[in-house]
């Protein structure tokens, strides 16, 4: 019956990213009818918790942190051609959608990734334990690369509005890549252990014991399909956008609710994967996908919009408001104090869920 079960995952882990990309070569560039948005969803949702499986086969076949790099990248990736792609489609009302989207994705992955592994880990295991070194450092590297980017286009006075000079764009773009490439090569060369997960003793785990790796064949083809499946989830997510900016609008919400549903779509495959994580006992492999996925929003996503910026017409705003640098402002802090001790309670998955919620609510109602 074992061997039945895993032989039906193993075959819809294979055909629904295929069907995924099918489809969205059928419904590229076209206005959808309320049915095959629909059947769509459902195709999306399906490529989302593919993405997972060969992610997480991929991951123990290369073991941490590599594993947890790998999906963080392809992600943003396929989510930078996602965001560059909406923006050159939008016009004006999509100039402050790159903004939009990676702040979005900062707070969901560090307060609610976060917040939901720390909780969920802390409640079945009594503690959740995790490595302060890297992710104390992994940490420092976001809240760097947010402050550079999303933060100080709002006092910079070379141009009006909260917008970059082409010179202060520049700037950031290179900056953001030189501070990724550094953590990339700190967290898989120079201190790899400092990003492993450990045990409730603090003891390194170095190896994932519970089931046979996969053989380079296998993990090569989950690889592929990995691919496949990513590439589905944002095409067929932008084939939906203008059912959800529809919905949006009707709804009386602001537009910058769009970004926040882009981002809570695109991160689905590391929320599942994390919180998987996160029940196994596995908390640092969790935070190394949270922390990492916002790393790679910010560093790969403002040198890709600085870049498509040179053609894109509209103008490009990537300064935060007053209420968002003040939650901005607060994750770093709780972050801050969360990562510490190295240990966490219920209670900080809490406080991490409490802010998430508050900037959830304020996206809705400024």
């Amino acid at each position: 019956m074992i061997v039945r079960l895993r032989s039906l995952v193993a075959r819809w882990t294979v055909v629904v990213p295929v069907l995924a990309v099918v489809l969205l070569i059928f419904t590229w560039g076209r206005d959808l009818p309320g049915a095959v948005v629909a059947l769509v969803t459902l195709v999306l949702a399906g490529s989302v918790l593919a993405a997972v499986h060969h992610a997480e086969v991929v991951a123990h076949r290369v073991g941490e942190p590599f594993g947890s790099l790998v999906l963080a990248v392809a992600v943003t990736i396929i989510e930078v051609a996602l965001i560059v792609t909406l923006m050159a489609d939008g016009g004006a009302k999509s100039s402050t959608l790159a903004r939009d989207t990676v702040f979005a994705a900062v707070m969901i992955t560090c307060n609610g990734i976060v917040g939901v592994c720390l909780l969920v880990a802390s409640l079945r295991h009594g503690i959740a334990v995790f490595n302060a070194e890297g992710t104390g450092a992994a940490l420092a590297t976001v809240a760097t690369l947010a402050t550079l980017s999303l933060v100080f286009p709002t006092f910079t006075t070379s141009k009006p509005g909260p917008e970059f000079s082409a010179a202060q764009l520049t700037f950031a773009a290179v900056a953001s890549l030189v501070l990724y490439g550094l953590f990339v090569a700190t967290q898989t060369v120079r201190h790899r252990d400092y990003f492993l997960p450990i045990t409730q003793q603090g003891k390194v785990i170095d190896a994932d014991d519970h089931a046979d790796a996969p053989s380079a064949r296998e993990a090569g083809f989950s690889l592929g399909l990995l691919g496949l499946a990513l590439v589905g989830v944002v095409g067929l997510a932008k084939g939906v956008s203008p059912t959800i900016e529809s919905g949006v609008e009707a709804a009386g919400m602001p537009h910058s609710v769009v970004g926040v549903i882009i981002a809570l779509l695109v991160l689905l495959p590391e929320t599942i994967a994390a919180l998987r994580s996160a029940r196994r006992d596995r908390v640092q492999t969790s935070l190394n996908l949270a922390l990492g996925s916002a790393m790679a929003s910010i560093g790969l996503t403002i040198p890709a919009v600085a870049l498509a910026s040179v053609w894109l017409s509209g103008p490009l705003v990537l300064g935060l408001n007053a209420t968002e640098m003040v939650l901005l402002a607060l994750t770093v802090v709780v972050s801050s104090l969360t990562v510490v001790p190295g240990r966490a309670t219920p209670l900080q998955g809490g406080v991490h869920l409490v802010v998430f919620a508050a900037y959830l609510e304020l996206a809705i109602n400024p």
